[in-house]
């Protein structure tokens, strides 16, 4: 068994005891669960880069780690604490995608996909801050802020493989579009009546999402290696 495989291994388990957890509506249990994802990813990433980290993944680490346990404290200042924390986190990757990829060439073929692509975020953007909901105000110019940086994001991903088709590309996709399910659902869950559903999909999305990113850094810095040498 390769070093990496007990942590992946581990991880997959902690997303299976959170979808029994939550099913089962077993809080205590599914807080334990859903604390031991992060750090099995990280470790996995760890090995699999054989201990190399970058400052910036390194401080997308910590942030999400503070943000998911803002998350599970569910104290009267956690909304606020993790909203600021992804925040920086998107922000973060963004800016790799600004520095560490070539620069996207559009041809006329892609112009369609590439609109309705436009087109989908915007609607999902406005149509989630349209939302009248008296928590939301006071944090209002915040949830702006964070969903046009999570709609950049997720235009980088989609018209990344639109244009490129790469794997690394699908796997950028995949992590935009968990955290857009993840942050969706979170609204839902979080001003709606509570459902079974909705805690199982936000926190499946989540977790995925982190898979998603980690393969993402992993491919990039497969990709980046040679170029190096």
């Amino acid at each position: 068994m390769k070093p990496n495989k007990p942590s992946l291994i581990l991880f997959f388990l902690a997303l299976l005891c959170t979808i029994i957890f939550d099913w089962t509506e077993q809080d205590f249990f599914g807080t334990y669960a859903k604390a031991i994802v992060l750090p099995a990813i990280f470790i996995y990433y760890l090995i699999s880069s054989e201990f190399r980290i970058r400052k910036t993944e390194g401080l997308i680490f910590f942030f999400c780690f503070v943000g998911q346990v803002y998350d599970l404290m569910d104290i009267e200042s956690s909304e606020i604490g993790g909203v600021i924390c992804f925040l920086i986190v998107y922000l973060l990757i963004v800016s790799i995608f600004i520095r560490e990829h070539e620069r996207i060439k559009l041809t006329k073929r892609d112009i369609l996909p590439i609109s309705i692509v436009v087109v989908f975020i915007v609607y999902l953007l406005i149509s989630v801050l349209s939302l009248q909901l008296d928590n939301m105000k006071k944090f209002n110019m915040l949830y702006t802020v964070y969903g046009i940086v999570l709609s950049v994001l997720s235009y980088f991903c989609f018209v990344s493989y639109i244009t490129k088709g790469t794997h690394i590309a699908l796997l950028m996709s995949l992590m935009a579009i968990s955290y857009i399910f993840s942050d969706i659902f979170y609204i839902f869950n979080e001003y709606f009546s509570y459902s079974v559903v909705l805690v199982l999909i936000r926190d499946i999305t989540q977790i995925l999402a982190y898979f998603f990113m980690v393969e993402y850094f992993l491919e990039k810095a497969r990709i980046q290696k040679p170029i190096q040498q």
